[in-house]
């Protein structure tokens, strides 16, 4: 799947000229958290969203520095953070550092971008004119839509399949070592016995049965020991 389908296409937009005020109603009206920033051409100048109204002068919510800290700060990061909490209009207060993705950008792609750079949205563009947003809400839409219309295989594969499948993906991932987990299938039903040495590994074994595919159910019988029982 990519941006373009599951991006919301109606994204509410403002001007650099629109009031805070008038942001703040656009919030409530609309039940959004944020409001893209675009010009004439429709080009995405940035982002107001309710964290850049968050330290706020009317509500006397603005960040006042220690002293201490006031004093090492430059003129120029104490100017930006009074147009934040003073300016009147989207262009004040709208944060400029912005990433963009193209429609047929990978959903993937994008979760990883959501993560590293910390932020909940990521505008989608044609020609680099706003078409869309993808959020993470939209993300968490298309697993549980994936999740609903997943088609059913045309063909189960074997239970001997299904095993080579299982002992594959927890060779390649190194969680245990030979001989730790015995494997076996029956109907396409994985037991599997053993033990290993945290819980989280056998969690992640446990998940790694869960979605071989043609796997109809999994009994884990996987025990724990102690770390050290490992030591040769």
């Amino acid at each position: 799947m990519k941006a373009l389908d599951v991006m919301t296409s109606k994204v509410v937009t403002v001007s650099p000229e629109t009031s805070i005020s008038e942001i703040a109603k656009l919030f409530l009206r609309h039940r959004i958290s944020a409001v893209a920033v675009i010009d004439g051409d429709k080009r995405v100048l940035g982002m107001v969203s309710e964290g850049d109204l968050l330290h706020r002068a009317e509500t006397e919510t603005e960040s006042k520095r220690p002293w201490w800290l006031a004093m090492i700060a430059g003129t120029e990061e104490q100017a930006r953070d009074y147009v934040k909490s003073h300016g009147q209009r989207a262009g004040d207060v709208m944060s400029t550092k912005l990433v963009t993705v193209a429609e047929d950008a990978p959903l993937a792609e994008i979760a990883q971008l959501l993560e590293e750079r910390r932020i909940k949205r990521v505008p989608v563009t044609r020609n680099g004119k706003l078409v869309g947003i993808v959020s993470r809400a939209d993300l968490v839409r298309a697993l549980a839509s994936r999740s609903e219309t997943a088609p059913a295989p045309s063909s189960s594969p074997s239970d001997q399949a299904i095993r080579e499948d299982l002992l594959r993906t927890l060779e390649s991932n190194g969680w245990i070592r030979p001989n730790e987990v015995t494997v076996i299938v029956t109907d396409g039903i994985i037991h599997m016995w053993g033990a290993v040495e945290s819980d989280e590994i056998r969690q992640a074994v446990r998940v790694a049965a869960e979605n071989v595919s043609g796997a109809r159910s999994v009994e884990s019988h996987i025990g724990l020991v102690p770390p050290w029982a490992f030591v040769d």
